[in-house]
């Protein structure tokens, strides 16, 4: 087993590991002794319905999460909510590639979907901690996928749900892109089909895969305005290098292409068939969409189509000339006005019908 320092609690922590045992998998596969890394932050109270699930997006981990969500005075307060962030499979924390057991490591690894996330997220609340309710869900880009796989998949479960910047059902356009993103890490000369030594062999590969971060993730405006500058980069190469290549260039491509697939493949329908007017319709739970106007990936009239197929739900646009990547949180006023939208979902009262009357909790 690679050991890779970038994965660690000096760098990710403070997280804890869940053990699922041996997990199967949607696509038949089984991940042997699977570990699932989660924080928390707040107190579960006496009747359980304070959760909040936090969602992973592609090789984001639960610290920048905490960073980015959470934090006292937030909406999303650890003195009023219990709240989780759960990693997803494979980045890096949870069972991953570079981690997994000797018959399932590095190349070998098996398919993992977003309903196997989903479903290891389910396994950990309820066994774990005994929450059968969740105040929210939210997450942004894969978080999103997992988002909107809670609410389809666990009806009854998730009250309000939020997802930001992420489709129900992959698009196309980024199917296409998540293949270049894939071409980019396998085409490098130290790939030898998965079977590298050393992720850092594979420097090229993740370098060409951070460039085409540096193109789609953020907006046109954020180059014309040179708003990397604001960032503490005085030039394009810099900002390109430091920033993108910077990020990416400490992991594990292995990692990368498992996240890769499953967000390609990701799809609310396959639970009823294909059907996702169905899927959407089978959601009980409030049901927030945020789009960021500048963003390539998944442009707010992407989002809205999603929208309009989903009972119960509202969409709300975030400016951001970072675009998809605004998720970082690098400007402030994208944490403002997540914030005042995710304080207004969890304000809002959710309707129960007893005997054919209604009435309205507060979580």
């Amino acid at each position: 087993m690679e050991k890779i320092s970038y994965y660690s609690q000096e760098n990710h922590g403070p997280y804890q590991v869940y053990n699922l045992g041996d997990f199967e998998l949607e696509e038949g596969g089984i991940i042997n002794d699977c570990q699932i890394a989660y924080s928390t932050f707040g107190k579960l109270n006496p009747r359980k319905d304070n959760a909040i699930l936090i969602t992973t997006w592609y090789s984001g981990t639960s610290k920048i999460m905490e960073q980015v969500y959470q934090g006292e005075g937030r909406a999303i307060d650890p003195a009023k909510y219990f709240i989780v962030i759960i990693n997803q499979i494979g980045n890096g924390l949870s069972t991953s590639p570079h981690s997994a057991m000797d018959g399932l490591k590095g190349a070998k690894f098996p398919r993992v979907r977003i309903s196997d996330d989903v479903r290891a997220q389910y396994r950990l609340l309820t066994e774990l901690f005994g929450i059968e309710s969740l105040a929210l869900v939210v997450g942004g880009s894969m978080g999103a996928q997992q988002t909107w796989e809670w609410a389809v998949r666990y009806p009854d479960m998730v009250k309000r749900a939020v997802p930001i910047a992420g489709r129900a059902r992959n698009t196309r356009h980024n199917f296409l892109f998540i293949e270049t993103l894939k071409y980019a890490l396998m085409s490098d000369p130290n790939w030898n089909e998965g079977n590298y030594t050393d992720s850092n062999l594979v420097s090229r590969g993740l370098k060409h895969h951070a460039d085409l971060w540096s193109v789609m993730g953020f907006s046109i405006e954020f180059y014309k305005q040179e708003l990397y500058k604001n960032l503490g980069f005085s030039s394009l190469e810099e900002f390109r290098v430091g920033f993108t290549q910077g990020y990416f260039l400490p992991m594990d491509p292995n990692n990368l292409l498992c996240m890769a697939w499953k967000w390609q493949k990701g799809d609310v329908s396959r639970i009823t068939n294909g059907d996702l007017s169905a899927a959407l319709g089978r959601i009980k739970s409030k049901v927030l969409i945020l789009a960021i106007d500048g963003d390539m990936l998944y442009p707010p009239s992407d989002c809205e189509a999603d929208q309009k197929l989903t009972p119960n739900s509202e969409m709300r646009i975030i400016h951001s000339y970072a675009g998809h990547l605004g998720l970082f949180g690098i400007e402030p006023s994208f944490s403002e006005q997540v914030d005042k939208y995710l304080k207004e979902i969890l304000d809002t009262p959710i309707e129960k019908k007893i005997s054919g009357k209604s009435f309205s909790l507060r979580n």
